[in-house]
């Protein structure tokens, strides 16, 4: 090759329309999987039944679930019952336990040793008195394959909302500025994590958090958090540059025990409800003045 077109390449310096980049690809720079490498894991799978009988029975089942799914949906399009209605200080319930079975239905429990990643336990039910109760063992022990640094943690998430025929669609949570939830702690902290749907791999293990401490003891107490307090981190890391929760858009609502304190732990939940509150004029807790590229993560 002429030795002038060739330093004409090496520094980057257009030839015609194109650039010639001497810099390596990045090929990692994207999440392939939203889980983040860890597998499915099911309590228990169900035994379908593969005969042409079977298939058509369980096909009917579901179609009349999807299509009562879609009766409901046009019942609550027909009302359009707008949010803006709801009164100041009042509490919209979005998630409540109270003697209802289907309630625990609606959540999805994981712990680390699901995954053979430690020995913690955990378990969602219905209390004596009817509520929901989180409960379980969280162990700090690491297993013996000499790569984990860490663990002990168990969570509790609710499912994606969703409407007719297998599509999903988020919460609008814009008109509220309060989570609200009434529980029976431990004494024990929390942490309290809410999603959102996004448009990017890259953004797929974004979970905005805030913490919430219980008081041990026989009695209820109400946990009142603003939105704008919540914080973004990512695979479990906060990060240094802070956005508000898209509230539009919340996907899940999970609650997270990890607090490095090996032992019972034990959370009884009545509801979890959302508030307008007026006085809140508060948009954002956190900085988010600019700095330059590539200084922040």
């Amino acid at each position: 090759m002429n030795p002038r077109i060739l330093q004409l390449l090496v520094f980057n310096v257009k030839t015609g329309r194109r650039e010639f980049h001497i810099t390596k690809c990045l090929s990692r720079f994207f999440e392939k999987d939203p889980k983040g490498g860890y597998p499915k894991v099911y309590d228990r799978l169900e035994k379908s039944d593969t005969s042409t009988l079977g298939k058509i029975r369980t096909g009917y089942q579901q179609i009349v679930e999807e299509f009562s799914l879609l009766k409901d949906e046009i019942k609550e399009l027909s009302f359009m019952d707008p949010t803006i209605g709801l009164k100041e200080y009042a509490v919209d319930v979005k998630w409540k336990f109270h003697d209802n079975p289907k309630a625990l239905k609606e959540w999805v429990i994981t712990c680390d040793s699901d995954y053979n990643a430690g020995f913690s336990t955990v378990s969602l039910e219905l209390s004596p008195g009817g509520k929901g109760l989180f409960t379980g063992y969280l162990d700090t022990k690491l297993p013996k394959d000499g790569k984990l640094k860490r663990t002990g943690y168990c969570n509790m998430k609710s499912l994606p909302p969703r409407k007719a025929f297998q599509r999903e669609e988020p919460f609008d949570w814009g008109m509220y500025t309060h989570i609200v939830l009434k529980v029976r702690g431990d004494g024990r902290s929390y942490m309290l994590g809410i999603t959102t749907k996004v448009s990017y791999d890259l953004m797929w293990h974004d979970v905005y958090m805030f913490p919430m401490y219980t008081r041990g003891g026989p009695y209820w107490q109400y946990v009142r958090i603003p939105f704008s307090k919540f914080f973004m981190s990512s695979k479990g890391r906060i990060q240094d540059k802070q956005a508000s929760i898209p509230l539009h858009e919340v996907r899940t609502f999970g609650i997270t025990i990890a607090d490095a304190i090996p032992g019972s732990y034990r959370l009884e939940i009545d509801y979890i409800g959302l508030q307008y509150d007026p006085s809140h004029e508060e948009e954002f807790a956190y900085e988010s003045y600019r700095v330059d590229p590539f200084i922040l993560v």
